[in-house]
């Protein structure tokens, strides 16, 4: 067997490895998630970040587009993110090879001679398309976390088999819904130490609240009553159809208040991640979204972004959203403690009707891609849920 045969052999075993533990994982691929604060990139100065267990190197152009790339040259695999930005290139710091920022094509290996013969330009590091809205860099994650395009546009996949094909279209990264051209904005964020899956039920969860978020602002354990809500599909996820909010949470009974009217509030959660809320009453409204963005499978990030033009400052709804958000956290730190042992679990009705339309909307999905089969939607059509909170 010659060593050519041999290589190819050992590179298909380890991308069969690498999708199985992809598939391991759990996560969900071909879909945009945040990476970073928009901020957070600025100059010259290359970040880094990790999702779905992919190291990446995030930066800005001097035209001040955001890029990503994979954090690792593909010569010798040592980051880039050590390496430095120059321009509209990232040179790698070991041996200079130098790389188009937004579309990962090689442009120069200072190595080579007039005599040999490789070809530069069909090498990639791996690439990955980027957004930004609110705030944020999304980028999205192409399947298996190898994919690569060429800077016009066109697809590419890298010359050392690192690449494979991005779709033929991809959607635009999500955009927090406003309703006005004036209003505040503000981030927070929190990791937690579990899987994703874990951190997307608890963010849909609707019973905890009385127990984990008990404040005086928010709600008390007393104030415990049975509720009925009507749910709805809609593509790759389901909505909490437009209804009155619960009457022991004061935010909503301030905001009524305010206006004199009464105050309607529609909750989406939509795949891989997002659970957005609007509230509206009058002419004022709040906005907000959450991710909860896989880093690791043992690890995951809430990112919370929220927009208003309630007569209310930043500076005071800041230190009430990170007590809310603090209070998930430290919940699903202790959660993590059980969950080492590999406990058995179990979801009732109806209060867990949501998880495990999660669950299903997740499997349907991944069978739809391995078939090519239209995805099967959990739900058949509206329902009416009820439990106690």
């Amino acid at each position: 067997m010659s060593e050519a045969v041999r290589t190819m052999m050992r590179m298909d075993a380890e991308a069969a490895r690498e999708t199985a533990a992809e598939a391991d994982a759990g996560f969900l691929w071909d879909f945009w998630y945040p990476a970073v604060r928009s901020a957070e990139i600025r100059g010259r100065k290359l970040a880094k970040a990790m999702l779905l267990e992919v190291p990446l190197v995030l930066g800005r152009t001097t035209e001040g587009k955001a890029f990503a790339m994979r954090d690792a040259c593909p010569h010798r695999g040592i980051p880039l993110s050590y390496g430095r930005l120059d321009g509209n290139v990232v040179e790698c710091c070991y041996h200079g090879w130098r790389f188009e920022a937004c579309s990962g094509q090689c442009v120069e290996i200072p190595s080579l001679t007039s005599q040999d013969k490789l070809k530069v330009e069909r090498i990639f590091a791996g690439h990955f398309p980027c957004e930004e809205r609110d705030g944020y860099v999304w980028v999205y994650m192409a399947s298996g976390g190898r994919k690569a395009i060429n800077a016009s546009g066109g697809r590419e996949a890298a010359d050392n088999s690192s690449g494979t094909l991005l779709p033929d279209t991809i959607p635009a990264a999500p955009a927090l819904s406003v309703f006005s051209d004036k209003y505040k904005m503000i981030h927070l964020d929190c990791e937690l130490p579990s899987h994703v899956d874990q951190g997307i039920i608890g963010l849909m969860d609707p019973a905890h609240g009385p127990f984990v978020h008990q404040s005086w602002f928010w709600r008390k354990r007393a104030s415990i009553h049975e509720k009925a809500k009507q749910f709805e599909p809609i593509p790759n996820g389901f909505r909490m159809s437009p209804h009155q909010p619960s009457s022991n949470s004061a935010p909503y009974r301030l905001l009524a208040k305010m206006t004199g009217e009464t105050v309607t509030t529609t909750i989406d959660f939509v795949l891989p991640n997002l659970r957005t809320e609007i509230d509206r009453s009058g002419k004022l409204w709040f906005s907000s979204r959450a991710t909860v963005t896989p880093v690791r499978r043992d690890l995951c990030r809430i990112d919370f972004v929220a927009a208003w033009n309630l007569p209310v400052p930043v500076a005071i709804f800041r230190p009430f959203a990170k007590t809310f958000l603090r209070q998930d956290q430290l919940t699903m730190i202790q959660q993590a403690e059980g969950l080492k042992t590999n406990p058995r679990l179990m979801l009732i009705d109806d209060a867990d009707k949501q998880a495990k339309w999660y669950f299903a909307l997740k499997a349907n999905l991944l069978e739809s891609r391995r078939t090519g089969a239209a995805m099967v939607h959990p739900m058949s059509g509206p329902v009416m849920l009820g439990w106690r909170s």
